[in-house]
Parts: structure tokens; sequence; C-alpha cells
């Protein structure tokens, strides 16, 4: 059922490079209208780290993310198939400028509810970036009572605080810089602080009108000596269809919101232990 149900998004998603276009009619100029540079990223994430995008007015979106296990096992595992975490997001414009969303991971059974708004944009002979603020705040469920003795509610939340910084170069390039806060009340290795900081790098390539490779990397700033946790790495393909922006990637983290890629990333590229994964986006 499982394999059947990922075939389907596969395929709806080809399927509908001949159905829409409304995608496409946010053309990859430098800037437009009032001399906003548009169209930095067509997804509203890079590839784990948000990019500076935001969904329009009165539209809501929904975002499938798979991310299957590690491909070092091969076979045993058909290459990570058989162990996916899925993570369900709902985004609304409230305005042009103010998003909210709110999400289900079954990577540690997280809800996850977030806001996204825009300071500035980047303007032709003006304001050289876009800038976005970037909150969540999530509930970690999967924490069990039976092996935490002393768990309360408050141990189950963890907080984001992201700027998103980016600047489209030129008509096919794109980068992001994104400083970060993250904190959880309940962390799995002890020598960690809750708090912790680190800085997000990422950028946009297009290979074609519909094609661009993505890669964004999470520098942690404040990693416990020791920590068995990797700085996250991804790389990806964006493909837009239509109504669709279907993303492909590869990430050492298997971890889909901000906390979890930063923090619990546990892959190692040199290795081979690496998840692949998408993310297919949908606009209503």
């Amino acid at each position: 059922m499982r394999y059947t149900y990922i075939i389907i998004l596969l395929l709806s998603c080809l399927i509908s490079t001949a159905q829409e276009d409304d995608l496409l009619s946010e053309i990859d100029t430098d800037s437009v209208g009032d001399y906003y540079a548009t169209a930095a990223f067509k997804g509203l994430k890079i590839v784990n780290f948000e990019s500076t995008k935001l969904v329009a007015k009165k539209e809501l979106t929904l975002i499938v993310s798979h991310r299957f296990g590690s491909i070092e096992n091969g076979f045993d595992s058909f290459f990570g198939l058989d162990d996916a975490v899925t993570r369900l997001n709902f985004v609304y414009g409230l305005t042009d400028a103010i998003n909210i969303g709110v999400s289900r991971s079954s990577f540690q059974k997280i809800y996850e509810a977030s806001a996204k708004y825009r300071l500035a944009r980047q303007q032709e002979n003006g304001f050289p970036f876009t800038i976005v603020g970037y909150n969540s705040i999530l509930i970690n469920t999967a924490l069990e009572k039976e092996n935490l003795p002393k768990l309360e509610f408050s141990d189950r939340l963890g907080y984001t605080i992201q700027l998103l910084i980016s600047k489209k170069v030129n008509t096919n390039l794109s980068l992001e810089i994104a400083p970060t806060f993250f904190h959880d009340n309940f962390v799995p290795y002890d020598e960690q602080h809750n708090s912790q900081y680190a800085i997000g790098l990422g950028g946009r390539q297009k290979l074609g009108k519909r094609w661009s490779i993505n890669l964004d990397y999470g520098w942690h700033l404040n990693r416990a000596d020791n920590s068995p946790f990797k700085n996250p790495l991804s790389i990806g393909f964006d493909l837009e269809t239509g109504g669709h922006v279907f993303q492909m990637h590869f990430s050492n983290a298997q971890a889909m919101n901000t906390n979890g890629f930063l923090g619990q990333a546990t892959g190692d590229w040199s290795d081979g232990n690496i998840y692949f994964g998408f993310n297919l986006s949908r606009v209503f």
C-alpha cells in the first residue's frame, strides 16, 4: 500500500505538466511591476531550509514530503523505502506577506505550527535583499512516559526562530543565508544545550525552463563535543509542472522540521549513509 501511494504521487506530478500554468506564469525575470525581484525560489523550501518564497494571499498550499530510510542498506531495506517517514504541511496566505502553517510528521510524531512573514523585498536599484522571518512551535508526541518517568508536557515542546535573507543574483542564480535559533526542551543527547544556534546556507541554480538544482547546508554553532549528530547537507532538483513544484533530494538528515534536521542529522555522506526523499507541492 505504501509503494502504491508513492507511485500515485509521482504519476500525478508528471501528468499535471499539461494541465496548469499557475507557477510557470511566475516568470523568472529579475524585476517586475514595482521593480521587485521575483521567483528567487520556486519552492517554499530550498531543500531542508525554508526559502524566502511565500504563498499568495488567500491561497492554500499542501506539501506532501517523504524522506526514506538510508540507502546504504541496499536491497535489505529496498534502498530505504521500507523506512519512510512522511510530513503533511498546510500553508495558507493571510496576505501576500504573511503565511501560517500547520504540519504533522511521522518522524517522532511531531505536530508543528508556523508563521512566515516578509520584512523586506529585493528591489532593482534599491534594497539588495529579500528578508523573511520564520517562527515555529512543535510538539514531540513520540516521547513516552514509560521511558521518561519525569516527562511533562513542556518537555515535548520545541521552538524555532529564523531570519531568511536571500538575493536573486541573476535570472538563473539565487542565494540565501539563514541565521537560526532553535530550542528543544528535551534533547536526546545529555551533553547538548537545549538552546542551539546555526547558520543555514543555500542556493538555487536554474538548469532549464522547468528544472533547477538546489543545495543547502546547516552549520551548527554550539554542537556538544562527541555528539553523534552531523551538520545537514542536502542537494536536490526542482521540477515545475503547472500547479505543482516537485522536489527530489538527497540529504544526510531524515527529519524534515527545522529542529530535527539541524539538531538530529545522523547520516554521513562519506559512507553513503544518506536519505532520498521528495516534496510534492500543490496550490489550491
